[in-house]
């Protein structure tokens, strides 16, 4: 068994401070270092996305330039390609990312599996070369691109372990019911002491 991690969007505009920050999200990026400074061992790879929009136009409907956001499927402008909200954290140590997935370029993109590598490569491809068959995975928004990512790494067969208290949503409720459907699907919940005692 080929176990990896997979660090979900934790990047500035989504943490404190930012276009579209979630309490928390500095918190999970100081946390996942701490867990790759301890237990960075235990993974053959470790993958991260970012969404990176494109400056101009409203990326296929996903930003809300004509009306108000609904924050359902219309959001601010968020994470442009080359600003610093599109940045890693600070707190998050990038230095130890394998692959960078970029997703959303022009048009609406929650899961990482909808991304590409540097290369042009899918996240589903790079996990194939790796030859990973568990997968965990921390980051943001619980409710929105981690859930998506967690379902379709379920939907190809991966073993799933979320992190629990390495992910931070966008609200309560929506996060509770995000953690009970991918449990229901399949995935374990975790914590990061777990993934330190192995």
């Amino acid at each position: 068994m080929t176990r990896a991690l997979l660090i979900v969007d934790v990047q500035n505009d989504f943490t404190e401070g930012g276009a579209l920050g979630v309490d928390g999200g500095a918190a999970v990026a100081s946390g996942i270092s701490a867990l790759l400074a301890n237990a960075g061992d235990r993974y053959a790879a470790v993958f991260a996305s970012r969404d990176w929009h494109d400056a101009t136009g409203d990326n296929g409907g996903h930003f809300a330039t004509d009306g108000a956001p609904d924050f359902v499927s219309t959001w601010p402008v968020h994470c442009v390609a080359g600003t610093a909200g599109a940045d890693y954290h600070p707190d998050l140590d990038a230095s130890r990312v394998t692959t960078h997935i970029r997703k959303g370029q022009g048009e609406p993109a929650y899961s990482a599996f909808q991304g590409t590598t540097d290369d042009g490569s899918t996240l589903r491809d790079a996990l194939a070369e790796h030859g990973v068959t568990e997968l965990d995975v921390a980051g943001i928004a619980t409710d929105y691109c981690v859930r998506a990512s967690v379902l379709d790494a379920l939907d190809d067969g991966l073993a799933v372990t979320v992190i629990e208290d390495l992910v931070a949503g966008v609200a309560d409720e929506s996060s509770r019911a995000a953690l009970e459907e991918m449990a229901s699907r399949g995935a374990r919940l975790g914590t990061s002491d777990s993934v330190l005692r192995g």
